[in-house]
């Protein structure tokens, strides 16, 4: 089989994007079917080929839908200045919850996670493959004491990603049931966390904004990172 990234031969000596190669289309189970490896994997989907290409194209559509908060970091001077602070948006259950982008190092698809050995707590679901790198991975629904939501939850195969931060040199990831984007946040919308909002979500937010309609909690990242590493410990 082809690699699953083709460069023209035109394009060989610059930057240019990378056309992706969709052999499932051709040769795989929704083409011909003459692929080698569908001896091995059964189906495309069970492929590295074709997580590989999967995660390219994951990778390219954040970079379009985030390119506006990413280039924000260009200008701190100018966002200091305005009193703005640039936020990763996500889901989990029915919480929209956000951490600093700059904790972000990268955004994919939802992977198999191995759980660990003799391990019983619950923050710590175990380990997953990120791009050939054995990574932590962790529930911040168990952290956060947020329940699974039977609305979103039919959504969540679709829409559902995986997040990787990045924290004095200590990559960990954890599943979101959905991602938006980058958010700027002024320090004058940030409000007061409720005295209502009791469960560990709470305790972990240090303030709350207001956007399209929900309430987004910014999370306190040294509260959180320091319970993580209790958990891991």
């Amino acid at each position: 089989m082809s690699d699953v990234m083709k460069q023209p031969a035109s394009d060989a000596g610059n930057t240019a994007m990378q056309v992706i190669d969709d052999c499932w289309n051709r040769i795989g189970v929704r083409g011909d079917a003459s692929c080698e490896r569908l001896a091995q994997h059964i189906d495309c989907r069970n492929c590295p080929v074709h997580a590989r290409a999967a995660a390219e194209l994951l990778d390219r559509l954040q970079v379009e839908q985030m390119a506006d908060g990413w280039s924000e970091q260009a200008e701190p001077a100018q966002e200091q200045g305005a009193g703005l602070s640039s936020w990763l948006l996500f889901r989990i259950g029915e919480e929209w919850l956000a951490l600093p982008t700059a904790l972000l190092e990268e955004i994919t698809e939802l992977r198999g996670i191995h759980s660990l050995p003799h391990r019983k707590n619950a923050v710590v679901l175990g380990i997953t493959n990120i791009r050939g790198a054995l990574v932590t991975c962790i529930s911040l629904a168990a952290m956060l004491g947020i329940a699974a939501s039977a609305k979103t939850a039919g959504r969540q195969e679709l829409l559902g990603r995986m997040l990787i931060v990045r924290r004095n040199g200590q990559a960990t990831a954890f599943p979101a049931d959905e991602v938006h984007g980058t958010l700027r946040v002024a320090l004058s919308e940030q409000q007061p966390v409720p005295t209502t909002l009791t469960r560990a979500a709470g305790h972990f937010t240090s303030a709350v904004v207001q956007w399209n309609g929900h309430s987004v909690g910014l999370l306190d990242q040294e509260l959180l990172f320091h319970t993580l590493d209790r958990s891991l410990a």
